[in-house]
C-alpha cells in the first residue's frame, strides 16, 4: 500500500516540475510561439503549396501540428530545425485560415493564422506606341496593358534588354504610360513591357514593337515599310492611264469604222484633179460623168479659151471607176484622129 502512494507521490511530483518547466520557459521565452509562412499567399486553383512551420528553440524535441480552421490536418516531429506541410489549394475553403501548434510535454504554442488568396494570372500584355516627330526631336509615348489577371498590376518598360522606367503599378484596369523625348537618330529602336501581379512565376513580356530611324541609310527595314506605298502608288497610276486611254482608243476605232471602204460599187470621198487637155489637131479625150446613187450629181465645167491659150480648172468630185467595154472607134473623113471614151463615174 504504501508503494503504491509513493509512485503517486513521484508522478505529482513530475507534473509539478513539468508544470514549473513551461511556467518558467514562458516567462524566460525559452519556449516562443512558432511562425507559420509560405512563399506566397497568392496562389491559382488546383495549386499545390508549402506551409512551413519554425520554433526557434533547437534544444528541444517538438511536435508540430497543421490545423485549417478547428481541423488537424498533418502532424510531424521536429528538432532545431522547420517542418514543412504540402498541400493542394483547390476550393475556397481550402484557403484557411491555417494554424501551427507546437507541443514539448503539456507546454502547447499556436503561430498566427495564414490565409491564401485565389489570383488569375496576367496575360501578356499589348504595347502601343505614338511617335510625334520633329525637326530636331521625336516624342515617344508608350502605353502597356494586360487586359487578364487579378489586379492590382505591376508594369516595367523595356528598350530590348535595358530597363528604362521604375514600376507602375495599376490597382484599375488602365494602360500604364512612360513618355520619351530623344533626339533624332539613324538607330532603330525597340520596346517592350512586362506586367506581373501576386503571382510571382507568371510574368508576361509584349511582343516587341520598334520604331525607324530617322536619318542615316536604314537599309532593308526602310524598304519594308516603302515597298506597300511604293507598290500602291504604281497600282493608281497603272488605273490612271487605263481610264485615260481606254475612251481615246474606243473613239479613235469608232472613227476607224465608220470610216467608208471601197468593195465593188461602194463610193469612197476622195480627190480629184483633172487637167483640161489642149485640142491639139482635132483630138480629144471625153470623160462621161454618170450619176451615183446617193450622191448628188456635179457639173463639170468646160475649159474656157483665152487666146492661143486655154486656161485649166479643177474639179473636185466622188469618183467610182468602173470597167467597161471598149467602144468603137469612130472615123472621120477630114482628120486622122478619133474619138476615145471612157466612163469615170463621180
Amino acid at each position: 500500500m504504501w508503494k503504491k502512494s509513493f509512485l503517486v507521490f513521484l508522478f505529482s511530483l513530475s507534473i509539478q516540475k513539468v508544470a514549473l518547466d513551461c511556467e518558467r520557459m514562458r516567462k524566460t521565452n525559452e519556449f516562443p510561439s512558432p511562425s507559420l509562412h509560405s512563399q506566397t499567399d497568392a496562389v491559382m486553383r488546383g495549386q499545390n503549396v508549402s506551409l512551413s512551420c519554425f520554433q526557434q528553440n533547437k534544444s528541444l524535441e517538438i511536435t508540430y501540428f497543421l490545423f485549417r480552421n478547428e481541423k488537424c490536418l498533418q502532424t510531424q516531429d521536429g528538432k532545431g530545425e522547420p517542418v514543412t506541410f504540402n498541400l493542394t489549394v483547390s476550393e475556397a475553403h481550402d484557403l484557411g485560415p491555417y494554424k501551427c501548434k507546437v507541443q514539448v510535454a503539456n507546454c502547447t504554442k499556436y503561430s498566427r493564422p495564414f490565409n491564401f488568396t485565389f489570383v488569375d494570372p496576367v496575360t501578356a500584355p499589348v504595347l502601343n506606341i505614338s511617335v510625334i516627330q520633329t525637326k530636331t526631336d521625336r516624342y515617344i509615348a508608350l502605353r502597356c496593358i494586360s487586359f487578364n489577371g487579378s489586379l492590382p498590376i505591376d508594369y516595367i518598360f523595356f528598350e530590348k534588354n535595358t530597363t528604362i522606367s521604375p514600376v507602375i503599378s495599376k490597382n484599375v484596369r488602365k494602360p500604364a504610360e512612360l513618355n520619351i523625348t530623344e533626339s533624332n537618330t539613324a538607330e532603330v529602336k525597340e520596346y517592350r513591357c512586362k506586367a506581373k501581379n501576386r503571382l510571382p512565376d507568371h510574368a508576361k513580356y509584349s511582343q516587341p514593337v520598334t520604331i525607324p530611324s530617322t536619318g542615316g541609310d536604314c537599309g532593308p527595314f526602310c524598304l519594308q515599310f516603302l515597298l506597300p506605298g511604293l507598290l500602291l502608288v504604281l497600282i493608281v497610276i497603272i488605273l490612271i492611264l487605263v481610264f485615260w486611254m481606254l475612251p481615246k482608243y474606243k473613239a479613235r476605232k469608232a472613227m476607224k469604222d465608220s470610216a467608208p471602204r471601197v468593195y465593188g460599187n461602194t463610193p469612197m470621198e476622195a480627190g480629184i484633179y483633172a487637167n483640161v487637155c489642149e485640142n491639139q489637131a482635132g483630138k480629144r479625150i471625153l470623160f462621161e460623168i454618170l450619176p451615183v446613187p446617193g450622191l448628188e450629181p456635179k457639173q463639170c465645167v468646160s475649159s474656157a479659151q483665152d487666146g492661143a491659150e486655154y486656161s485649166q480648172e479643177i474639179h473636185y468630185a466622188a469618183p467610182m471607176f468602173q470597167q467597161v467595154a471598149p467602144r468603137d472607134q469612130e472615123g472621120s473623113n477630114n482628120s486622122k484622129g478619133g474619138y476615145v471614151y471612157s466612163e469615170l463615174v463621180f
